[in-house]
């Protein structure tokens, strides 16, 4: 018997929008065996709260303000929060990162505005000469999306500040991407074109040295990751 190890473990659940009035209450306290991860305690939730279980497919979980998959280990103390589809998922996302098409339109409703003249956007499309094959195929794409959403948003947030006025939307693709498939998408929005060129230049040198997003050119004769120097 390990004796540091808890009999049981506390977990601090908060509920935002639908999620509170369904639950009646802001946040609960919910009592797991050691070793839960959060699909134990989201499987809780449903049981003590049988009306969130029609809509749990569609709501993300958060471990101490960082995006966690059910498979993470819970500790005493930790707070759990339970996150709805932001405004029902209706509006243009700044920050997008799946397996879908990319729609170039929607990086630029995102940040369209009345006072925003000048709109720049970047596109990067698969290409057939890649950086270490000749004959690319397709790209595979890999990210750790919770922290890359968290980064290309903190991406986007300092280059708003160091540009004031400008907005920045950034949406990546993950996944397999044939040749002439968009990767990645980035609208920059400002009031005159100099500083939108400048803010979309920087989010792309930005993301390219910091998002944890990794791709691998498959060849009709091989396939290579990038950035092994090989």
């Amino acid at each position: 018997m390990d004796i540091n190890r808890p009999e049981r473990v506390y977990v601090d659940v908060l509920y935002f929008a639908f999620l509170r009035e369904r639950a009646g209450r802001e946040s609960e306290r919910f009592e797991l065996a050691p070793g839960a991860n959060v699909g134990a305690a989201r499987a809780a939730v449903v049981a003590a709260h049988p009306d969130i279980a029609p809509v749990m497919s569609r709501v993300r979980s958060a471990v101490n303000q960082t995006y966690a998959g059910d498979e993470v280990i819970l500790h005493d103390g930790d707070e759990l929060a339970l996150l709805p589809p932001v405004a029902g998922g209706s509006g243009p996302r700044k920050i997008a990162i799946d397996d879908k098409p990319i729609v170039v339109d929607e990086t630029v409703e995102a940040v369209s505005g009345h006072d925003r003249g000048g709109v720049v956007t970047f596109t990067g499309v698969v290409r057939r000469r890649g950086h270490q094959l000749s004959d690319v195929v397709r790209l595979e794409y890999e990210a750790y999306i919770e922290m890359a959403e968290k980064v290309l948003a903190e991406i986007a947030e300092e280059i708003e500040r160091e540009w004031p006025g400008t907005a920045v939307s950034i949406h990546h693709r993950v996944g397999s991407l044939a040749v002439g498939e968009v990767a990645v998408a980035i609208t920059a929005a400002a009031a005159h074109r100099a500083p939108a060129f400048d803010a979309c230049r920087a989010a792309i040198d930005r993301l390219k040295h910091r998002a944890p997003i990794w791709k691998k050119e498959i060849g009709e004769n091989g396939e290579a990751w990038l950035g092994l120097g090989a």
